[in-house]
């Protein structure tokens, strides 16, 4: 979508941006993403999964569980 459009009607590429991913172009090159969320619940998940403590956190898990240090959920106690 060229940029002058999206600037034109932003509200309405917002709406759509919550159902799909809308690539936005500059002179008919890519140059950035619309990303719409339906809810607050999406907002939150979509910061959770690009935030770089919570990614790095994932990974440490990741690597001391195939290394034997991890927990299974069914040896927690409750």
């Amino acid at each position: 979508m060229p940029l002058a459009r999206v600037k034109d009607d932003l509200s309405r590429y917002l709406r759509l941006a919550a159902e799909e991913e809308i690539v936005i172009t500059r002179h008919g090159k890519p140059a950035g993403v619309l990303i719409g969320f339906e809810s607050e619940d999406d907002w939150f998940e979509y910061r959770l999964e690009h935030h770089p403590e919570f990614l790095r956190r994932v990974a440490e898990a990741r690597e001391a569980f195939y290394q034997g240090r991890g927990v299974r959920l069914e040896d927690l106690s409750e």
